[in-house]
């Protein structure tokens, strides 16, 4: 049962030595789908000391040249740190690291983007380990100096704007917040960067961790909270748009890794993750035919002849475009034979149309109102990836079998927690009820015709205009394993295995020999 905490204080933990730098904070708000660089001069080290030093020679060594051990507290820790300093109240946890999360079909999120899937999870995390700091009988720890200064900063930021909490957080306040974080993750990384670990350490108290904990939560509790739309249904994805002293947020559309997310965060009370599978049932996310749920809503897309169209009551908001049309000067924009107005079609996207508008002496005033006509008329930053535009795989109509897993799990964890709590049997019954629809929709017992396929066989997906596609085993396996534990009431509670199988049915076992076919 003390496993973990048995770790807090080991030192058999290691850094890598990743030949990436992630660039400076001010150089990823000029640009935060370009944030990381490749350092090959260290590559090449790298390569060159393995002849020496074996695998070795891919760990982080300090200024003594030594191998830097840790703790796993600090391991918890710096990975924790990492994700806050790139928090953005009431956003999420910003993507700007140039790689997407679970659903790869979302990588055009990469920079605009801010996840409240990550931020759900991050609050089960802190959770988890809040319980066991809680009952640990250590006083202190040690971290690398560095990583200590990183961590007294981050506990400051928070307490600091910890009042904010009380209302609705402004857009100057949170870009306030979202700079003091993300220089503080840019400080600790450059002194990493430049100089290594000094290989000194600081004792803290585990108090001070709890304080960061519960701070800390209080902020990823609140930014869940105004998160739920309302339909009943929570937010995954956010975007960020942001000026020197102001950061708005705007939303996306529905997505069922948002719903996953915040009923596997432990946030929302026995009722309420009711009301999520309820409204999720009721949404555009379900999908009758195979009784289960698309990533996002499905919606028919623009033919090619509705794009790049401008309506004339923007052209004539810019004074430089329709001096631009009076002159007959088709650098920017043109009007055609119908009396349609269009942007330079050479344009790929707003840098394009940006670099044209630098070369002309224009002030900044009307730059950004014709980079807003632009971004008005196209709606790049909303553009997800494939899931918005593809057929199949995770795109448009799909359902993807192992997101429905993860809802499955994450249902069944609602329902277990709801018991052990001693809520009513109504609303036990009631969560079971939908435990099971989820479980019929993923159904091994479908028809194959109804499956397009045979129902016993692993596949990825199932996209709305065939039957499931791309046969192999995903990591839905994991899911499904889990949850059958669970059917089966197995539990691992203080180092004893338990069972309670309440989930379980009669029907799950022949009272006969039987035998199975598949038509």
């Amino acid at each position: 049962p003390k496993y973990l905490e048995d770790l807090f204080l080991q030192k058999s933990f290691v850094y890598a030595n990743v030949p990436y730098r992630i660039k400076k904070y001010e150089d990823i708000l000029k640009n935060p789908k370009s944030t990381i660089d490749f350092e090959q001069d260290q590559e090449l080290e790298i390569h060159k000391n393995k002849s020496i030093l074996g695998e070795d020679a891919t760990l982080k060594v300090n200024q003594k040249n030594e191998i830097h051990h840790v703790t796993f507290l600090e391991k918890i820790l710096a990975t924790t740190l990492s994700k806050l300093s790139n928090f953005i109240p009431e956003g999420g946890i910003w993507m700007n690291t140039q790689r997407p999360e679970w659903n790869d079909a979302n990588n055009a999120l990469v920079g605009n983007g801010v996840s409240m899937v990550t931020l759900n999870y991050l609050s089960r995390f802190l959770n988890f380990f809040k319980n066991i700091l809680e009952k640990s009988h250590e006083k202190k720890v040690e971290i690398s100096e560095e990583l200590a200064s990183f961590f007294q900063t981050l506990l400051q930021i928070f307490k600091d704007h910890e009042h904010l909490l009380e209302h609705s957080i402004s857009n100057n306040s949170r870009k306030k917040i979202m700079d003091a974080l993300g220089n503080a993750g840019n400080t600790y990384r450059e002194q990493i960067y430049d100089h290594s670990f000094s290989g000194h350490f600081k004792k803290i108290d585990t108090s001070e961790i709890l304080n960061l904990m519960m701070v800390s939560l209080k902020f990823l509790d609140q930014t869940i909270r105004v998160n739920k739309k309302q339909n009943g249904l929570y937010h995954a994805y956010n975007l960020i748009s942001y000026t020197e002293n102001s950061a708005t947020i705007s939303h996306l559309n529905d997505m069922l890794e948002g719903q996953v997310a915040v009923l596997s965060s432990g946030f929302l009370s026995p009722n309420e993750s009711l009301a999520v599978l309820e409204a999720l049932r009721k949404s555009d996310l379900y999908r009758q035919d195979q009784n289960s749920y698309l990533l996002y809503p499905n919606h028919e897309l623009k033919g090619f002849l509705t794009k790049n169209n401008i309506s004339e009551s923007e052209v004539l908001k810019s004074e430089l475009l329709t001096n631009h049309l009076k002159s007959g000067n088709k650098s920017l924009i043109e009007k055609d034979v119908a009396n349609h107005y269009h942007f330079n079609s050479q344009f790929k996207n707003g840098d394009d149309l940006n670099k044209e508008l630098h070369a002309l002496d224009i002030n900044d005033g009307e730059r950004t109102k014709i980079l807003n006509i632009y971004e008005n008329v196209f709606h790049h930053k909303e553009f997800t990836g494939r899931s918005g535009t593809f057929f199949a795989y995770e795109g448009l109509g799909s359902i993807y079998w192992h997101m429905v897993s993860k809802l499955l799990l994450a249902t069944q964890e609602v329902v277990i927690k709801a018991r052990k709590d001693g809520n009513s049997v109504e609303v036990i019954n009631q969560l079971i009820g939908y435990y099971e629809d989820i479980k019929d929709g993923i159904g091994a017992h479908k028809s194959p015709k109804n499956y397009g396929a045979f129902p016993t066989d692993p596949y990825s997906h199932t996209p709305l205009h065939r039957g499931a596609q791309q046969p192999g085993m995903t990591g839905q396996v994991k899911e499904d394993l889990l949850a059958r534990w669970g059917e089966l009431g197995i539990l691992v509670e203080e180092g004893c295995v338990k069972f309670d199988p309440f989930l379980l049915k009669k029907s799950n076992f022949l009272e006969e020999q039987n035998k199975f076919e598949i038509t």
